[in-house]
Parts: C-alpha cells; sequence; structure tokens
C-alpha cells in the first residue's frame, strides 16, 4: 500500500513540475517599448469587437498607453502590453467574471512589472481571482476547493506576441505604420516604395 502511494505522490510531483512549465514559463522576448498598435490590430490579436476596445477604454478598464485619441479622426495607440491586458480581459469575461472583479485584477497587473506580469496564473472560481506565482500555489488553491480555471499569462503572452508578428504597428516617434517584411501586399510594398523615395 505504501509503495503504491508512494508512485501516486511520485506522480502527482512530475504532474505539478509539469504544470509548472506550462504555467510559469520564462522564456519571453523583451518587446521594444518604441512600438504601438492600432485599435483594429489590436482587436484583432485580442480577440474582441472594436465596440468592446472603445468602451473599455471610455471606461478606463483597458486604456491606450502609447497613444490616447485626441479628438476626431485621431487613433489610439495600444502597447504589447496593453494588447495582453486585452487578451486577458477577454479570457476572463468569457468564463464569466464579473468586470469588477476583473477591473481589481486589470489595475493590479498594471501595477506589476513585467517580468513579475509573465510569472503570473490568473486562477478563478467565477466570482473571485487569484494570482498564483508559483505551481504550489495553484496546487495549494485548488487543494482548498477554490480554483477552477486558470490563465498563464506568459501563454498568452507568447500567443499575443505571434498573433502580432504578422500585424501591423507604428513606432511611437511616428505616425507611419510599420509593415513587417514577410507581410507585403501591393498597397504596403507602394507606401513603403513612397516613403522610401
Amino acid at each position: 500500500m505504501t509503495g503504491t502511494n508512494e508512485h501516486a505522490k511520485q506522480n502527482q510531483q512530475g504532474t505539478v513540475e509539469q504544470a509548472q512549465g506550462q504555467l510559469f514559463s520564462e522564456d519571453l522576448r523583451r518587446l521594444p517599448d518604441d512600438v504601438g498598435y492600432r485599435g483594429p490590430v489590436a482587436c484583432k490579436a485580442a480577440d474582441i469587437t472594436y465596440r468592446q476596445l472603445d468602451y473599455w477604454a471610455r471606461t478606463g478598464l483597458v486604456v491606450p498607453s502609447v497613444r490616447s485619441a485626441a479628438g476626431s479622426g485621431s487613433q489610439r495607440l495600444y502597447s504589447f502590453r496593453d494588447v495582453l491586458t486585452l487578451k486577458i480581459v477577454k479570457r476572463l469575461l468569457t468564463t464569466g467574471v464579473s468586470l469588477q472583479n476583473i477591473r481589481q485584477a486589470v489595475e493590479h497587473l498594471r501595477a506589476s512589472g513585467v517580468d513579475e506580469i509573465a510569472q503570473v496564473t490568473l486562477m478563478s472560481d467565477g466570482a473571485k481571482i487569484y494570482e498564483c506565482r508559483s505551481a504550489e500555489e495553484v496546487v495549494d488553491l485548488l487543494s482548498g476547493g477554490q480554483g477552477v480555471f486558470g490563465i498563464a499569462v506568459s501563454s498568452v503572452w507568447k500567443e499575443v506576441e505571434g498573433q502580432l508578428a504578422h500585424l501591423p504597428s507604428e513606432h511611437v516617434d511616428e505616425e507611419t505604420s510599420v509593415i513587417p517584411e514577410h507581410v507585403g501586399d501591393e498597397l504596403a510594398q507602394r507606401r513603403k516604395q513612397r516613403d522610401a523615395g
């Protein structure tokens, strides 16, 4: 009987270590601070509607940190971290977490540094949001019967990073778009030639 319990314990430890690799990744690339994304690009990367983006910006849930709208015709510009936050908000809303609790989580994430945020897994029971920084904290939360689902910020980070790599961005000090080299329709090539010449 003891041998069976030992084997089960070793399997559980192996599962925790495997989960830790998925929940608490450390191999995230630092992204430039001088690049921003327009609203439609942020919407596509975060899988939200423009109406949601606009509402969240107007109510202060997720505001663009690179450039806010300054009147008719101006464009908001969102940082990578803003887009990451939008994607996390979308996931939390999809799972039924209240907007009030999401606001608290967003404020906490906003106050955390980039290195800190990448090491967080958000757990929720549908009513409250818990921040876990290690696999042990996740196990403790689950053993207490509280956590129902989790969002590994590092996984969302990688997903958003991959999506944004194929979408246009803008340098903060410029008003022109930066089109990735591998994305090149005819209009983008003409713009590039016009700007270069």
